[in-house]
């Protein structure tokens, strides 16, 4: 059976195609630029990548284009052939536990939710529809990225606001990244022969989330009402003391939209490093001796490790700690320096074992008593998977 893995993005559109239950990629690729201009996308088949330009102007001319593809490379000779489409929605509220098959309640649903995600939602809305335009045969599912985190328990999720901030404007903390985290905390279990484990999941990428995972359920995570909360990322600057924000609205007349833009997209690694959100060029100007890269590495570093020690605590212990995405799976010296402050935990770093890049393996040593693991994420298969069990 073939099910299409997809995530669309307001100009974007990235997508799977699986054989499954074997799980085996067909083609993948991703359409860019959609609907602004010189748009192009690359796909790759058959173990070779290919780049190509198209006008793209708008998510409809995109699916048709995957459809085209599909075709001149022999993936499927009939529509038909596809038998789910699974859909990425970021914010699904305190409404959605679960994946689930998308009807017109559920399209109302993640409309209304757009507020707390007005670039995903909308896209994924537009995506969806677009989808069912073309692929009019197919069972179309949402994969909620909050779904996973909705078993936080209320002292976790609650804020200590007015209640009727909660009950009348739904500010909560719902968590992002639970596709992630379910994918990471499954594969974990299935290393370790069992379910009933206590895990620590680092998604650190240049968005960044930790949750702390009970017997395959998410008892807390890092972020919040929105993505910026919790971790210092590529350009959110993560926890912060909530009046800071009417103090410099006070002090240079900022608008709330100006200090939004600010806290999401100029803070963070950018900010401190004072050279670039990407973690990369950090670990380039550490070499080089630059101040700024360093303080911005250790801020980062003290910030992961905070939220590592407050999770195994909270579960009175831990049997594996997981890094994963971007920077989790590829950042040797990251990934060092976090473990090396955990030694108090006794929870110490095998140099070697750790000296790889999205590579499956563990990293700490053999006497350590917590386990340290790389896990590389696959946000597509999970999808995938949840999109054939509701075909099911």
């Amino acid at each position: 059976m073939k099910v299409l893995s997809v995530n669309a993005g307001s100009s974007s559109l990235k997508f799977q195609l699986y054989e499954m239950p074997e799980e085996k990629v067909l083609i993948s690729g991703l359409m860019e630029r959609i609907g602004v201009g010189d748009s192009f996308y690359t796909i790759k088949v058959n173990g070779e990548k290919i780049k190509k330009e198209k006008v793209l102007n708008n998510h409809e001319e995109a699916f048709e284009t995957l459809v085209q593809e599909l075709k001149d490379n022999g993936v499927v000779e009939s529509l038909d052939e596809i038998k789910g489409i699974g859909h990425r929605v970021v914010q699904g509220g305190d409404y959605f536990d679960k994946s689930v098959v998308i009807d017109d309640e559920v399209l109302s649903k993640i409309d209304e939710m757009s507020l707390l995600a007005p670039l995903h939602n909308p896209a994924a809305i537009v995506g969806i529809k677009a989808a069912k335009d073309v692929f009019s045969g197919a069972i179309q599912t949402a994969v909620f990225d909050t779904a996973f985190h909705q078993t936080m328990p209320k002292e976790n999720y609650l804020y200590a606001l007015p209640m009727s901030w909660y009950t009348d404007y739904k500010v909560r903390r719902y968590g992002m990244h639970g596709t992630s985290h379910k994918f990471v905390s499954q594969r974990m279990n299935q290393i370790l022969g069992k379910e009933n484990t206590k895990l620590i999941v680092c998604h650190i990428g240049n968005g960044a989330s930790i949750s702390a995972v009970v017997n395959g359920k998410c008892l807390n995570t890092s972020m919040g009402l929105t993505p910026n909360a919790g971790l210092i990322m590529g350009t959110r600057c993560g926890d912060i003391d909530a009046s800071i924000i009417p103090y410099i609205m006070e002090k240079t007349g900022m608008s709330a939209k100006d200090i939004d833009n600010v806290i999401n997209k100029e803070s963070g690694l950018l900010a401190i490093s004072r050279k670039s959100s990407d973690s990369r060029d950090i670990e380039n100007g550490i070499a080089q001796g630059d101040e700024n890269c360093i303080l911005a590495q250790k801020m980062y570093v003290r910030r992961i490790v905070d939220y590592i020690a407050k999770y195994y605590v909270e579960m009175k212990g831990c049997d594996a700690i997981c890094f994963t995405a971007g920077i989790g799976e590829k950042a040797i010296d990251t990934r060092r320096d976090i473990i090396n402050e955990l030694g108090v935990l006794g929870i110490y770093l095998d140099e070697e074992a750790n000296n790889v890049k999205s590579e499956e393996r563990m990293i700490s040593t053999d006497d350590s008593k917590v386990q340290c693991w790389i896990i590389p994420t696959d946000e597509e298969l999970m999808i995938a998977r949840d999109t054939l069990a509701l075909i099911k």
